[in-house]
């Protein structure tokens, strides 16, 4: 008897531990952002009240006393990390820096599996790095508001801080903080423009991605047309990706383009329905 109920409550032990098998959430910052853009929209603080802990901390910033700062939720069943990134670099830059950081969260939890979140140029960032370091134990992929087709708002401005020609040097003379942050970021700029040939987003856009699920949040602007001021809706969509389209489930939120801490009642909402095989979690898109 006594050896029938030990088997009884290992089997169910087992059993618990492999519906229990905890998942790690990686957010990655956009354009001009940084980690603590997830905190201060309050993002942060809904995931972490509703069970999605704060994992810990992994900076590139030189300035930063340690690489990996270990937050207070190491021990939850669900993680989240944040990743700090070179914000004005180009998307290959920042992307061999975020494939160092998703090893560095595989050595620390080698049995867990990541879902990336990617706002803006960070999905673009997250994309690139599943391409080109395949890392393995990736559940699924959500960008909010991601410029995958680009946009034109980084076209322009590249024309606008081109200094060549003649007058190039008055735009120099006259240009304040907003246009040398632009000047500094003109090679992430041209990777965020409309693809052509030869550029970033044409080849990353050409390129096999890997078999994990994928989700597209779609801004809505108050017009009640898809999209935002900077990127318009059929970029945001990841089914406008030649190699991944009809592959992501769309998500259609109004809002602008910055994080708000509706993203993260979002956010929740994809990863319950995630944990739900016959859950269908598109949303009509405008």
């Amino acid at each position: 008897m006594r050896g029938i109920i030990t088997t009884l409550v290992f089997l169910f032990i087992s059993l618990t531990s492999l519906n229990a098998r905890a998942d790690i959430l990686v957010l990655v910052h956009g354009y001009l952002g940084s980690a603590n853009s997830w905190e201060a929209s309050g993002i942060n603080a809904l995931l972490d009240a509703n069970g999605w802990k704060r994992g810990g901390l992994i900076s590139s910033s030189p300035d930063a006393v340690a690489p990996v700062y270990v937050g207070p939720g190491q021990d939850a069943d669900n993680k989240v990390y944040l990743v700090d990134l070179p914000a004005e670099a180009p998307i290959v830059v920042q992307t061999d820096q975020f494939l160092g950081m998703l090893a560095t969260i595989q050595t620390m939890h080698p049995d867990d599996q990541l879902i990336i979140v990617g706002h803006s140029a960070g999905g673009i960032v997250a994309r690139m790095a599943l391409v080109r370091g395949q890392p393995e134990n990736i559940k699924a992929l959500i960008t909010i508001a991601s410029p995958h087709v680009g946009t034109s708002r980084a076209n322009q401005a590249i024309e606008a801080t081109d200094e060549s020609g003649p007058f190039g040097f008055v735009k120099s003379f006259f240009g304040g903080s907003g246009y040398d942050t632009l000047r500094r970021s003109r090679g992430l700029l041209f990777d965020l423009a409309h693809p052509h040939p030869g550029s970033l987003l044409y080849w990353l856009n050409g390129q096999k991605h890997p078999d994990i699920e994928y989700v597209s949040v779609v801004r809505l602007n108050p017009v009640g047309f898809a999209g935002d001021e900077l990127v318009p809706g059929y970029s945001q969509d990841m089914n406008n990706v030649p190699t991944i389209q009809g592959s992501s489930s769309v998500i259609v939120t109004p809002a602008g383009h910055t994080l708000v801490a509706q993203d993260g009642t979002t956010l929740l909402q994809i990863l319950e329905r995630m944990g739900d095989s016959e859950a269908d979690v598109t949303d009509a898109v405008s």
